[in-house]
């Protein structure tokens, strides 16, 4: 076997799309005689600053020898990669052998590659040492993902599906001639079997890109017939070619296990905490609350931005961003000694919210006492003073906790398709540690 791993040969501004390459790649290898007995599409961390949207690393497993592998896949790369753009730094990897027996620290590099940071240094040295061929392009920066890519076999055991529709490539640039209402109807017959094509609640298809490249449409899912059958059920413009990938799309193996104050940006983790402050809604519609390890009485002295008087532990800011649409009335209605899980990534000391699990909400609110004798809310008496019924004189020492209804229940909430990175796992696929509450 032969294992060949292409990496950034798209643009956020020009188009084109790695899976697009790998695709005709894979073409190439078939009419040489050879065959591709599986393609892999592999999404990196996402906090990586030099990645297009996905951040997506591609591998075809064949029999050709190497060096014609190789050779085949610089034909096809270097007429259609977006070298002109100074972000754009193509990488082909290409292995000799089983993809489940690549070296231990090949596959460990996959692993890093999906959850930190690597340079192309290491990546190009550890492809020597494997005894990898690899070619770069405009420094060659790809080369860590196509050594990802060439490693994910045997790195990765949780596996899911997605088929992209190419559109013909001198369409690239245009508006896509996509038929909403098919996307909807086929969406709904092969839920859950497919995830994430639409987000019913804010009318989007999200199955259908808006860069300029040359996917037409890309269906997920858990199973190969699903994704396959909801595509072919979708109205649009000629397709010009079809391909069906394994991936590591909704699977959260982004998400390493931390804990506060240890904690390092660059990453997505999944912590555990509580609530230290009331939510707060920002300009820009953005939402942030302060969540730590804090006792019952510092966690109300918390500030949204994860700053406290005293008496804390350490504390993160949450934030749920104007993308996230509704996900963010889930987080205004957390309170302070509500305890969670949170899953996001860490940019600039702030975990940005994937989505949560609630493990215990506080039902008890602090009130200013009510007068038993005439019903009326009491008055400050003054500073330590208690309180005071203007009309009764009935005194009370201070304020009273009450137990309230919450809107939240026990369980996983999470962001809506719209605003779902392509490597975290939709609620809906199941697996998790407690109820779900899943968007769709």
């Amino acid at each position: 076997m032969t294992v060949l791993g292409l990496d950034d040969t798209d643009s956020r501004e020009r188009g084109m799309c790695t899976t697009y390459l790998a695709t005709l790649a894979a073409e190439a290898i078939e009419a040489a005689g050879g065959t591709v007995e599986r393609r892999l599409l592999v999404r990196l961390n996402p906090a990586v600053e030099h990645k297009t949207r996905g951040n997506a690393a591609l591998a075809l497993h064949t029999d050709l020898p190497p060096e014609e592998t190789l050779e085949l896949a610089v034909a096809e790369l270097e007429p259609l990669a977006e070298t002109a753009d100074p972000r754009t730094s193509p990488g082909v990897v290409v292995a000799p052998g089983d993809p489940a027996a690549v070296p231990d620290a090949v596959s460990a590099f996959t692993g890093r590659a999906i959850r930190s940071f690597v340079d192309t240094a290491e990546a190009v040295e550890l492809a020597d040492e494997s005894g990898y061929l690899h070619r770069g392009w405009e420094g060659g920066r790809g080369r860590i993902g196509a050594l990802a890519a060439v490693g994910a076999w045997a790195a990765l055991d949780e596996w899911t599906y997605e088929h992209i529709a190419y559109r013909e490539f001198d369409r690239c640039g245009t508006p896509r001639d996509v038929d909403l209402d098919s996307v909807f109807d086929a969406a709904e017959a092969h839920y859950p079997d497919a995830w994430d094509t639409v987000d019913t609640v804010e009318g989007q298809a999200v199955c259908v890109p808006n860069a300029p490249g040359p996917i037409l449409h890309g269906i997920r899912g858990d199973d190969a017939d699903a994704v396959r059958s909801l595509s072919d059920a979708i109205d649009s413009e000629p397709v010009d070619r079809r391909s069906t990938f394994l991936t590591n799309q909704g699977t959260d193996i982004h998400l390493r296990d931390g804990e506060l104050g240890t904690l390092d940006g660059g990453g997505a983790y999944r912590v555990d905490g509580v609530v230290a402050a009331d939510p707060e809604t920002r300009r820009g519609g953005h939402v942030f609350f302060a969540f730590g390890s804090v006792d019952a009485n510092a966690g109300r002295d918390a500030d949204a931005d994860g700053d406290t008087d005293g008496g804390a532990a350490d504390t993160v800011a949450c934030a749920a961003f104007e993308p996230t649409k509704r996900f963010r009335d889930r987080v205004r209605a957390l309170r302070p000694g509500d305890e969670l899980t949170v899953c996001g990534e860490l940019s600039g000391g702030t975990l940005k919210l994937e989505k949560f699990a609630v493990r215990s909400l506080n039902r008890t609110e602090s009130r200013t006492p009510v007068c038993p004798d005439c019903d009326r809310t009491m008055e400050s008496a003054g500073r330590n003073q208690g309180y005071r019924c203007r009309d009764c004189g009935t005194s009370a020492p201070g304020r009273v906790d009450v137990e309230t209804d919450r809107e939240l229940e026990r369980g996983w909430y999470e962001v809506p398709p719209c605003a779902r990175r392509h490597v975290a796992k939709p609620l809906i696929r199941g697996g998790f540690d407690a109820p779900v509450h899943p968007e769709r």
